[in-house]
């Protein structure tokens, strides 16, 4: 048994320059932190993140409240606890705090210290941390789902579409799936440049080009598929997150263009998509609360992968409603939207079992932390979601999965995506 001592927070800064909390749980021998990532496109339903509204000091984005809630409160109360009883220790944070969306202590605080407890577990049974979660042997490492184009929140450009994503399907290997978005990226790049656009970056390190059609960001992908020597659709395929929920009113969907329009012509237009592009998967198509359209695409759909984001928060509950509707097949894991280890691992048992794809993912606001890339290979998670090759926040969790991939050896394997 290795007993907590203590649990001190500081405010350190995420990838957008914003305040966020990093924890430090302490044991006897060690200790270990970990740092709270924070969304710019966010869901209605997620976990609360507590900031200090009226510190003008800090623009009212600073997170000293949550802070001293985790020295005190949260520290006296893991005081003693085994630092390997990760459900015991959420738990007491959960009922500590008391309320649903844990407004109380805030998500952010409670993440922090949750995912600082895991790490410090593993380190003092001496194990990676991949290696403490759900699978034992026979790990897998996933497909990353990397951006490459930017839009919508993640972006001051036209562009309606928030992220334009390329997976390596073909790839036997974690670093040779690394090594073909490489390619596709500085081609890209090129491309972009002699196009006389912006080589700029949006949040997430994929290029912001100051275009306004979802059509030619996709042609600019495929152009630059083609030039790296690969095949859309069989090679690499072209993957998207929408983000509905930003454009999305009464009046209908403003995905494909700046006028709104029904469902039906939205889902009209994405079979268009689909089928000029080769797209193999769609994220959060549309908005939260829309149900029907969401069982509607899913149902017309049935090879594309469509992930549940905004729609299911990581939240169990919102899980099992959107599988009871038939809503998707897959689902978004961000940590910070429920707010603990646990429910994060449970939400993930919960959709394997169900048959869905499980795809880990980063937020637009992160940090140097690895957490992610651990959590991945450690719950059999078939993607990761982590940005693109810029911005080194983004890029530490593809390292990080490179480095798991040479420990492992020969035992290495893909996960499996059809």
């Amino acid at each position: 048994m290795t007993k907590i001592l203590k649990v001190i927070a500081r405010q350190v800064f995420d990838s957008r320059g914003n305040p966020t909390i990093e924890a430090e749980v302490f044991s006897k021998k060690y200790s270990a932190t970990a740092i709270c990532p924070s969304g710019a496109s966010t869901g209605t339903y997620e976990a609360f993140e507590k900031r200090d509204k009226t510190d003008k000091k800090y623009l009212g984005k600073s997170v000293f409240n949550a802070i001293k809630l985790v020295n005190t409160k949260i520290s006296k109360k893991l005081k003693g606890c085994n630092v390997h009883e990760q459900e015991k220790i959420d738990a007491i944070m959960i009922n500590l705090d008391g309320t649903r969306q844990k407004r109380k202590l805030g998500a952010n605080a409670i993440l922090a210290v949750s995912m600082a407890v895991k790490k410090l577990s593993a380190k003092t049974k001496n194990l990676p941390l991949y290696k403490t979660f759900l699978v034992k042997k026979d790990f897998k490492l996933p497909y990353p789902l990397m951006n490459i184009i930017n839009g919508g929140a993640h972006a001051n450009n036209g562009l309606r579409i928030q992220e334009f994503m390329i997976r390596p399907d073909r790839a036997k290997t974690f670093s040779e799936a690394m090594r073909v978005c490489f390619l596709i990226i500085k081609n890209l790049s090129n491309i972009i440049e002699k196009k006389g656009l912006s080589k700029s970056v949006g949040d997430e390190g994929g290029f912001a080009p100051m275009i306004d059609s979802n059509n030619q960001a996709l042609d600019l992908i495929v152009t630059a598929i083609k030039k790296s020597g690969f095949r859309n659709g069989s090679d690499v395929s072209i993957c998207l997150d929408v983000a509905a929920n930003e454009l999305y009113n009464k009046k209908g969907y403003s995905i494909h263009s700046k006028n709104y329009i029904s469902v039906k012509k939205s889902i009209d237009e994405y079979k268009k998509m689909i089928h000029k592009y080769k797209i193999k998967s769609i994220e959060d198509p549309f908005a939260e609360n829309d149900w029907s359209a969401w069982r509607s695409l899913t149902k017309t759909m049935k090879k594309v992968q469509i992930v549940g984001d905004d729609l299911y928060v990581t939240n169990l509950e919102r899980l099992k409603k959107g599988f009871l509707n038939l809503s998707s097949n897959a689902i978004l894991i961000k940590l910070n939207q429920i707010g603990t280890v646990s429910e994060t691992i449970e939400v993930i048992k919960f959709a394997q079992m169900i048959g869905f794809k499980t795809i880990i993912s980063h937020r637009s606001g992160d940090s140097e932390d690895t957490f992610i890339a651990d959590l991945a290979v450690g719950t059999n998670s078939n993607q990761i979601k982590t940005g693109s090759l810029a911005r080194s926040e983004r890029v530490a969790k593809y390292n990080q999965l490179i480095r798991i991939e040479e420990e492992l050896g020969k035992r290495a394997r893909m996960n499996k995506i059809h």
